[in-house]
């Protein structure tokens, strides 16, 4: 089977679902593929800035005069400026033609990498990296169902499938690329790669997105309304949870593979892209999965990491584990946004847009906690340390997700 096919069959957005309440997607006898391409590459360029100081954090740190723990939060400030993209834009751009709003996206993420690159200070760079978080926060909320309106109801699947190939892309891209040229070059040169990548995307986006828009009406009844609907607020504590674990250990991968492995520049971009290469692969296997068997899906992935994270806090001392381990660790993270999306579009049919954008605030807050406590964790306990601590919030996710929620909609 094609890979691509298979993928797509994990994700279980079924055709009918609508958009806004009593409002279904568009169906243009034509699927518009160049759309979706476009919309692929938004999140690879959106999530390789956001990905790239996790692979560039020494050097940052080392030319900006301050700690890794303090560098690292610049992961911080994007997700906490991301929470706010998310639950902001269904509301603020209800009455907006999609188009021009996604490109404005496109337009903040040029912006935000060019400062960056530039930053003379650890607060400016902060500063730079708040408005990356609100274009990946707003571009997120709106991804599933602008996606679903590019094709017709039988190819949707398809469609988000390679819209989310996005996702391990730029973690192949970000992490051990941008690690590699740090080296060879320097950290602002890499931004500056970053920025003329983004400048690219808007120009593809500019030619290839149609003009849609906008439907129904979103606000914060809307998200309340989502939230009390059984078996969701669990779910979405769930969802902070796990990516709080990941993001205190992913946040912090290239310190503890230096400092514990031993690891030189070339050493962690292979290791990086070992994570990358088995997050790409395990996309399609975790897919099916998570269609045939979410509730596990949903259990067996953040307890795989919790239990990767504490070998690596062990062995990770030698390289061939480490390298073991940081793979298997890739190829179990892959299955949560697969499962995660699956989730709540089966439990939300009716409300995909804010729904996504709440799941998308939940991810985004558990990345702000994540960064924030993992930097704390690396400056007073050391880089093992953080593959402790961050294991407790994963193991907590799956007690949650076995005893409180639900898969199948009431």
């Amino acid at each position: 089977m094609d890979p691509a096919l298979a993928h797509a069959d994990a994700v279980a957005l079924m055709p009918g679902d609508a958009l806004k309440v009593g409002d279904k997607p568009a169906s243009p006898e034509r699927p518009a593929w160049g759309a979706v391409a476009a919309m692929m590459l938004g999140v690879t360029a959106l999530l390789t800035a956001e990905f790239l100081p996790s692979g560039l954090l020494t050097p940052m740190a080392r030319d900006l005069g301050v700690s890794p723990g303090l560098a690292g939060q610049a992961v911080t400030a994007t997700s906490l400026a991301g929470l706010v993209g998310a639950l902001s834009t269904p509301t603020l751009t209800r009455r907006f033609n999609r188009k021009p709003v996604l490109l404005s996206f496109s337009i903040l993420l040029v912006i935000s990498n060019l400062l960056v690159a530039l930053a003379p200070s650890i607060t400016f760079l902060l500063a730079a990296r708040i408005v990356l978080g609100l274009a990946i926060g707003g571009f997120w909320a709106m991804a599933a169902a602008t996606t679903i309106r590019l094709v017709p109801p039988s190819l949707v699947a398809r469609a988000l499938s390679i819209v989310m190939s996005g996702i391990p892309a730029a973690m192949i891209i970000a992490v051990p690329l941008g690690s590699y040229l740090g080296e060879v070059a320097s950290w602002r040169s890499v931004f500056l790669l970053a920025t003329a990548l983004g400048a690219a995307v808007f120009v593809i986006q500019a030619l290839a997105l149609p003009r849609l828009a906008p439907r129904g009406e979103a606000g914060l009844d809307t998200l309340i309304d989502i939230l009390t609907r059984p078996g969701i607020g669990a779910g979405i504590l769930a969802a902070t949870l796990v990516f709080t674990g990941h993001f205190g250990y992913f946040g912090y991968i290239r310190p503890f593979l230096e400092s514990v492995t031993g690891l030189g520049a070339a050493g962690v971009a292979a290791t990086l892209l070992a994570f990358g290469v088995a997050n790409y692969l395990g996309s399609f296997a975790s897919g099916l999965m998570a269609e045939r068997k979410l509730k596990l899906t949903l259990i067996a992935m953040p307890l795989a990491i919790s239990v990767i994270g504490l070998l690596l806090s062990v062995l990770g001392k030698d390289v061939i584990p480490a390298l073991v381990l940081v793979a298997l660790w890739g190829f179990a993270f892959s299955g949560v946004p697969v499962a995660t999306t699956t989730w709540i579009t089966r439990m939300v049919p009716d409300e995909t847009e804010s729904g996504t954008g709440l799941t998308v605030a939940s991810i985004f807050l558990g990345i702000t906690i994540g960064a924030a406590g993992g930097g704390l964790v690396l400056d007073l306990m050391g880089a093992a340390a953080v593959f402790v601590a961050g294991a407790i919030p994963l193991v907590l996710a799956a007690l949650l997700i076995a005893t409180k929620v639900r898969t199948r909609a009431p």
